[in-house]
């Protein structure tokens, strides 16, 4: 067989059905060899920025992962925005990159690229040097990309190797299990130290839903009578109707959300790295009692000391100290009404901005017009911006519901891409897409990627003709003037922009307005777009302050 029949069998066999790509000459043999097999699906996009932030989308969804093909050089390079989102956000993808050939490199060939580039930036980068051993290491990259903590692998494949005849390889099965078999002294002083406290908190981040360990997160809260504090990256792995949800840590966060973590006594942080983003630099004092769960042994100690370290998956760690806390947990424990607290004061704060009703609306009341009309079992795809952090606040997630967000890399132009690599993966989800006109101008040309491949997401942009975060730092902390990177002169009509790539389209101006048209949108089996003009005066980066 040719390498590149054998790279779409080892696909399959690793459970790959979705390949996201540009196609180029040098790709042409692979993309052949897809093609031939119905049981992967080709997506083409329009930039390969946009193809990795669809692969993470994919991924972020389903637990799976999903393979890319570029390029070499301006396609590879392209597609590194994503793939270093993907290595912040611990999500596993498959990265194909098209490599010069080795009798060509050093010689300036077209595209070249020195494979090294991406060592410091991926899981892994791994350039094939033979061609009887791409099979092999396409088996051994996707097994590392699945090892936790999990990360995007790039395998680099010459041109000339593609459509070489190879033998069949076997190899044996690669090990993608994390660690295992907690030691029981340690899982019971971790219990001790939450268990000693009189008002413990739960922090918890994405390493919660990558593990799949949303319910064993619940009960370990409610044992613990605990107050929930999610990471922005975690919103939406506890239901945030629950009575023990306190609010999502992010660069928005309020003083009363730190207040309750500032004056607890015991600290459960899970699935977590407390990332300088997350925390403001570790703006929250979590005190001396910190038990710290994570996969990756270098969290361990990033910005705060740990009393206890686990490192374990989120979902063996809880279930451990589940057991463990069993006899430990003291009653009358106030969790409830702390967390109580801290909703009710941040909502008095969000009272003003979520009760405008006529245009311009600011982020958070369109945003909460959204919330209006997601079905129980919604993804919300939410790019980078202001509006992001407003959401935060302004949309409440359930049970079945995924927020699907960026983490620390926090780029821009990601929300449409991981919105039509979520969709595809899960067909019979609604899907939504929360965009800035800022972000939307990154990566509209994904709406016409949406409309040729029928991938029916909704695409809602909220429009305020600016860069709105960095106009308002430009203005109050440079001399530069209100809004001096505003557009307003020349106002960009994403109607007639999305009409014009084959997308159904409409603008709402009114908070019902807005929960009719995303109603309408989720009932159509085609792409649509809803503009919604918003207030470029509302406040920015820290609104809860």
């Amino acid at each position: 067989m040719r390498a590149s029949e054998g790279i779409v069998e080892q696909l399959v066999a690793s459970g790959i059905d979705t390949v996201y790509g540009i196609p180029g000459t040098q790709s042409l043999p692979l993309n052949e060899a897809i093609e031939s097999r119905s049981a992967v699906r080709f997506v083409m996009a329009r930039h390969e920025t946009a193809v990795s932030h669809m692969a993470w989308g994919h991924a972020e969804t389903t637990g799976g992962m999903a393979a890319t093909v570029v390029i070499p050089g301006p396609g590879d390079m392209n597609a590194l925005n994503g793939l270093t989102n993907a290595a912040r956000d611990c999500t596993p993808l498959l990265h194909v990159a098209i490599e010069t050939d080795p009798d060509l490199r050093g010689t300036d060939a077209i595209h070249e690229t020195p494979p090294a580039v991406y060592d410091e930036v991926l899981k892994e980068n791994v350039t094939v040097e033979t061609p009887e051993s791409v099979v092999p290491a396409v088996e051994r990259a996707v097994a590392v990309a699945r090892s936790p903590p999990q990360g995007p692998v790039r395998l680099g494949v010459p041109k000339g190797f593609l459509g070489a005849e190879v033998p069949r390889t076997a190899s044996g099965s690669y090990q993608t299990e994390g660690p295992r078999d907690l030691p029981q002294q340690a899982v019971d002083e971790a219990a001790d130290v939450l268990a000693a406290g009189s008002s413990p908190v739960v922090v918890a981040g994405g390493g919660v839903r990558s593990a799949g360990a949303q319910e064993a997160l619940r009960t370990v809260a409610e044992r613990l009578d605990a107050p929930v504090v999610v990471t922005f990256k975690g919103k939406g792995i506890f239901p945030e109707d629950h009575d023990l949800f306190a609010g999502v840590l992010s660069v928005g966060s309020s003083a009363n959300l730190y207040a309750c973590l500032d004056e607890s006594d015991a600290v459960l942080a899970v699935g977590t790295d407390f990332d300088a983003v997350t925390t403001q630099e570790w703006t929250p004092d979590l005190g001396e009692n910190l038990v710290h769960v994570t996969v990756d042994p270098d969290d361990l100690g990033t910005g705060y000391r740990p009393t206890v370290g686990l490192v374990a998956d989120a979902a063996d760690a809880l279930a451990a100290l589940d057991d463990a806390l069993a006899d430990l947990s003291p009653a009358g424990r106030d969790g409830r009404s702390r967390a109580a607290t801290v909703r009710e004061r941040d909502r008095d704060l969000m009272a003003d901005v979520l009760s405008v009703s006529e245009p311009p609306l600011t982020s958070a009341s369109a945003e909460r017009a959204v919330e209006a009309a997601l079905p129980d079992d919604a993804v919300v795809s939410v790019d980078a911006g202001g509006f992001r952090i407003w959401s935060l606040y302004a949309i409440t997630m359930t049970d079945d519901q995924q927020f699907l967000d960026t983490g620390s890399w926090a780029t821009m132009g990601t929300s449409v891409p991981g919105a039509v690599g979520a969709k595809v993966a899960n067909p019979d989800r609604p899907v939504v897409a929360l965009v800035g006109d800022g972000g939307l101008l990154m990566c509209m040309q994904e709406l016409h990627t949406a409309a040729v491949e029928n991938v029916p997401v909704v695409v809602v942009v909220l429009d305020n003709d600016d860069y709105a975060t960095i106009s308002a730092e430009a203005a109050s902390e440079f001399d530069l003037g209100p809004h001096p990177y505003r557009w307003a002169e020349t106002p960009v009509s994403f109607v007639d922009v999305a009409e014009g790539l084959g997308v159904t389209a409409t603008e709402a101006r009114r908070p019902e307005e807005i929960t009719a048209a995303v109603d309408a949108a989720l009932d159509r089996e085609e792409p649509t777009l809803i503009e919604v003009p918003t207030d470029p005066d509302e406040p920015q980066a820290k609104p809860l302050e």
